[in-house]
């Protein structure tokens, strides 16, 4: 019998392999795998190329810390920018990581925290490895962004046109599909902009211009063409439940605002110290 309305109803499953109802790998869990992966396999190339003064035998290392710092940062930024609330009556939920949530703005900032102390744990440039580490992030993102799309989260505002998606988890649970309103699938959007398009921008600016000569010159421009992205995903995206404006602005827009910020410092901090020559400045 044919359904009453033409837009697809989302029903993918979050796990690759499920061992019980909440317990299996999940591909939001090989996203984060995948992308460090690609960090590690671009790190790699850049060496090679004579573009990175991170060694291949410090680039493992540099990836772990990374993690750690994605992950902490990641997961205390959730509550600390969208559900203070929760943490603050429930401390220990933090530690619930099974139920998700990460934000984006607290990853990079504990990734940050990571880098800086790895660069001086090893005496490397810490511009330089913010520079080279700026240009793969993207790849992470394309994939974080579609394995949100597969768990049916971050859906998009409600829409007629032919691409939206009925995302059953929007509603309550039991409520006809066909009282379920279509949505942009604003994941793939953000999974294209913040994800594909940011990483080609990055790549060529990495091998086709002098950029990294500049030190903080690509880690600025990463991060306005992120919080660029960001704010026009938001435009499709439908804000968090229960998470209030700030001045009238999603929190995903507001707190990009200040990368804008941060990026236009790093470039003109960037420009102030640039390398005559040399594209990968001596470690020291």
């Amino acid at each position: 019998m044919p359904l009453p309305f033409a837009h697809w109803v989302h029903d993918l499953s979050p796990f690759i392999i499920r061992f019980g109802e909440n317990f299996g790998l999940r591909w939001y869990g090989l996203a984060y795998v995948l992308g460090f992966l690609a960090a590690g396999w671009m790190l790699l190339r850049y060496h090679r190329a004579g573009r990175s003064a991170l060694p291949p035998g410090q680039v493992a290392d540099c990836i772990f810390a990374l993690v750690l710092g994605v992950l902490i940062g990641g997961r205390l930024g959730y509550f600390l920018l969208y559900d203070f609330d929760l943490l603050a009556h429930r401390p220990f939920v933090v530690l619930r990581v099974w139920e998700g949530g990460m934000a984006y703005h607290g990853g990079l900032i504990g990734a940050t925290v990571a880098l800086w102390w790895f660069a001086r744990s090893h005496r490397l440039p810490f511009l330089h490895l913010g520079d080279v580490l700026a240009t793969t992030v993207p790849a992470g993102l394309l994939l974080g962004r579609i394995a949100n799309f597969i768990n049916g989260e971050l859906w998009g505002r409600i829409s007629t046109v032919p691409w939206a998606v009925i995302f059953p988890k929007s509603v309550s649970p039991g409520t006809p599909v066909a009282l379920i309103p279509p949505r942009h699938p604003s994941q793939l959007y953000e999974a294209a902009l913040e994800g594909a398009l940011l990483l080609l921008c990055l790549q060529w600016r990495f091998w086709k211009s002098d950029a990294i000569r500049t030190p903080g010159r690509l880690s600025g421009e990463f991060l306005i063409g992120y919080a660029a992205m960001r704010i026009v995903g938001e435009v499709f995206r439908e804000p968090d439940e229960g998470v209030s404006l700030i001045l009238g602005l999603s929190r995903g827009t507001f707190y990009s605002l200040f990368l804008v910020l941060a990026g236009a410092a790093l470039i003109l901090r960037g420009y102030r110290q640039r390398t005559p020559d040399d594209p990968t400045p001596a470690s020291g």
